[in-house]
């Protein structure tokens, strides 16, 4: 080998070291200036997180840094004892701090009417596993449920607002806050004129009888719940997208029946290319004395075509969105199941996000539920609860994290909220310090456009410290359940201590308030079954 060679390799090799050295003292700051840290990544904003947390808490940016099991407000950390469901890709969402009034007395949120994280949980303890924490969102698990609230009178705007408090069973000192709003029922004969949009999965994936033949079972369901002149279209996507079935009257049964049927599974899964070909259908029926909406029944998985990425997903819906078109997301099946995608999609689709996992689930989203689903009564709602600084010392909103609103865009109209349907329910718990002094614990506001307006009225709740129970035992069994079925979701992201004491006084919650109510009942099993598969973390600390 030549000197001149002998040299060039020398200080090749000592220039590599040299960089290496760079890298290994300085790779982040480098990484970071070509976007490649693992922070960066993930979206994240070093100089936004020197904001002080309760100055940036109600910013959507603010959610998404609790770790699994543990990082929670208690400082409680926990192991999982069996089997966990998959976490989600996307980061999990924080839960909501407890906030003390004198620092800001004013909780805002869109409203949720969604139960997919509810029926998701029912499948992962009946299959013997948990759910993912980060998949475990408490508005969900309380909205699955019905409660007795008062339809609003006649004339007084589209939703009326129960309140209810009572001294909590978890916390001396502590009170229970239940905020629930009722929306006025449309008959069937009274709703506009429908027409669906079905977008079926029908890849490889969607194969088996808890995938496309519940599918083919819950879009029956739903067109028999139609009006005679409604419209249906089908639409597929797998390794290419087509259309099943062109607009048809529902009184077609037979020609949709048979297009339904003709559902067949295999291939890849081209979801973006999908959405894009169902809005196309859904666009040409739109209008103002319309209902158009797709609705997406698939096992969430996507894998090919041009819109594979979120973004480019919420970006179709969104101009979608503003041609009058809405969107509904229906999960099936598991292990491949991407809820937080589902979610998103169905969030900025103006429309709902459910999760079936039997016919019995089909039958309550399809059929029972359905005039809810097609016809909605309010869009942009938001709630606001503004707590007397004299009565309330702090507060805690159990869930609607990823539903957060600041404070200043309440009553600013074109900030995006929540959709209700005809006859919808939503409930939201708060924790409550009080101070036993002060006339008035809390004002509730709804702020909520008719469809299709630009501008949006306002309605006002008050709750008296007057009407505040003396014990739990005077309140009603709607609070004590929702409390029950809010600190078992609570348990499981962390938020509430796991032992042996919490499960007693949620069992007897439960137990007390359930009045042969199926789906309650039901609850009253799936506690049974998640408390032996806790069983190990009960005993560990019971010690």
């Amino acid at each position: 080998m030549s000197k001149r060679l002998t040299r060039i390799l020398t200080t090749l090799f000592v220039t590599l070291a040299l960089l290496g050295g760079v890298v290994t003292l300085y790779g982040d700051n480098v990484r970071k200036l070509f976007g490649a840290s693992s922070s960066s990544l993930a979206g994240n904003d070093e100089a936004y997180d020197q904001v002080p947390e309760h100055l940036r808490r109600k910013s959507m940016r603010s959610f998404g840094k609790n770790d699994a099991y543990g990082d929670s407000d208690t400082g409680q950390q926990a192991s999982s004892p069996v089997a966990q469901a998959p976490a989600p890709s996307g980061a999990p969402q924080a839960i909501n701090p407890r906030t003390e009034v004198g620092e800001d007395a004013f909780s805002t949120f869109a409203v949720d009417v969604d139960t997919a994280s509810y029926t998701q949980f029912r499948r992962s303890v009946t299959e013997h596993q948990l759910p993912h924490p980060s998949n475990v969102r408490v508005e969900e698990w309380v909205n699955y449920f019905r409660y007795a609230i008062p339809a609003p009178p006649p004339g007084q705007g589209p939703f009326h607002v129960a309140l209810e408090a009572a001294p909590s069973p978890f916390a001396d000192r502590q009170h229970l806050l239940k905020v629930s709003l009722q929306g006025r029922h449309v008959a069937k004969a009274e709703r506009k004129p429908t027409h669906l949009v079905f977008l079926v999965d029908t890849s490889g994936s969607m194969q088996g009888p808890d995938r496309l033949a519940l599918v083919q079972k819950s879009v029956k369901l739903a067109v028999e719940g139609l009006n005679p002149n409604d419209t249906v279209a089908i639409t597929t996507y797998a390794g290419g997208v087509s259309t099943v079935l062109e607009p048809t009257a529902a009184k077609e049964r037979k020609r949709i029946n048979a297009a339904i049927d003709s559902l067949s599974a295999g291939g890849g899964t081209a979801m973006g290319d999908g959405l894009e070909l169902a809005y196309q259908q859904a666009v040409r029926m739109a209008g103002s004395q319309r209902v158009s909406r797709v609705i997406v029944l698939t096992d969430g998985d996507t894998n090919l075509g041009r819109n594979q990425t979120v973004e480019t997903m919420l970006g179709s819906i969104r101009r979608y969105v503003k041609e009058g078109v809405t969107l509904s997301t229906i999960g099936f099946g598991m292990g491949n199941y991407r809820d937080e995608l589902m979610e998103k999609l169905a969030n900025q689709g103006n429309g709902n996000c459910y999760y079936i996992d039997s016919e019995r689930e089909a039958q309550r989203v399809f059929r029972d539920q359905l005039g809810g689903t097609l016809e909605v009564i309010a869009q942009d709602v938001k709630i606001q609860v503004e707590f007397d600084r004299t009565a309330v010392r702090a507060y805690r909103l159990l869930g609607y994290e990823n539903r957060a609103i600041a404070d200043a865009d309440f009553r600013k109209d074109d900030v995006d909220a929540g959709e209700v349907g005809a006859g919808h329910t939503v409930t939201a718990l708060y924790e409550l310090d009080l101070t036993g002094e002060g006339d008035t614990v809390a004002t509730v506001r709804v702020r909520a456009k008719k469809p299709g307006d630009s501008e949006a009225a306002e309605q006002r709740f008050v709750l008296n410290r007057a009407r505040v129970k003396g014990s739990l035992d005077r309140a009603s069994d709607d609070l004590r359940f929702a409390a029950a079925v809010a600190s078992t979701a609570d348990l499981l992201r962390g938020t509430l201590t796991t032992d042996e004491r919490n499960f007693s006084r949620i069992h007897s919650l439960a137990a007390d308030a359930t009045h042969g109510q199926e789906d309650r009942v039901e609850f009253l099993t799936l506690l049974g079954k998640l408390r032996q598969l806790l069983a190990p973390r009960l005993a560990s600390s019971s010690r």
